[in-house]
C-alpha cells in the first residue's frame, strides 16, 4: 500500500522505542556520536521522493515521552533527511496524546479510507499488520489523525525545542 495509495498516506507511531534489526546499528552509531547520513534510509527516502515528485503525501505523527530517550533522539535526528526526501513529519508529547484520546497502537491510513494497524510484541518487536476497512473503525482513525495532526509540533520546531539541534 505504500506504493499504490492515491493521495495521502499517514503513520501514527506510539511507542517510545521500536525493535527494527535493520536499525540496530545505526542506533548504535548515533549514540556513539557517528552523525554521517544513514545510508539504511536510502530506500524509503527514494518511496517518498518519488511519492511526492507525483503529487503524494507522505505524513507521520510521532508521540513520544519526555525527555527524549535515546531511540527517540535517534529518530527526531533521522526525520531530518525524511523531511528532506518530503515526508510531513511531527511530534506530540506523550501526555498531550493521552489527554486527547490518541490510540494506543500504532497504524497506517491511506486516502482517508484504509487502515492497516500496526502490532507488536512485549519487547517491540514488529508482530504483522491488520488490514481495516470498518466504516466505523476508519471514520475513528481519521478522527485519532486529526486529534494527533493538529496538535503536534512540525519536526524542525519539535528538534529545535528539545534536541538543540537537527
Amino acid at each position: 500500500m505504500l506504493n499504490s495509495f492515491e493521495h495521502t498516506a499517514f503513520r501514527l507511531e506510539v511507542r517510545d522505542r521500536y525493535n527494527e534489526p535493520d536499525e540496530a546499528e545505526p542506533l548504535a552509531q548515533y549514540l556513539a556520536g557517528d552523525r554521517d547520513e544513514p545510508a539504511w534510509l536510502g530506500e524509503w527516502l527514494d518511496l517518498v521522493r518519488g511519492a511526492t515528485v507525483n503529487g503524494r503525501r507522505f505524513a507521520r505523527v510521532r508521540v513520544v515521552t519526555v525527555p527524549l530517550n535515546g531511540y527517540s533522539r535517534f529518530g527526531v535526528w533521522c526525520s531530518q533527511f525524511t523531511t528532506a526526501a518530503g515526508e510531513d513529519i511531527r511530534y506530540l508529547q506523550r501526555d498531550r496524546a493521552d489527554s486527547e484520546g490518541v490510540p494506543k497502537h500504532d497504524y497506517w491510513l491511506f486516502d482517508s479510507r484504509t487502515v492497516v494497524r500496526m502490532n507488536f510484541d512485549d519487547n517491540d518487536g514488529f508482530l504483522g499488520t491488520e488490514l481495516i476497512r470498518d466504516p466505523a473503525q476508519v471514520v475513528q482513525h481519521n478522527y485519532w489523525r486529526d486529534a494527533a495532526w493538529h496538535r503536534a509540533l512540525r519536526r524542525d520546531d519539535f528538534a529545535s525545542q528539545y534536541i538543540g539541534r537537527s
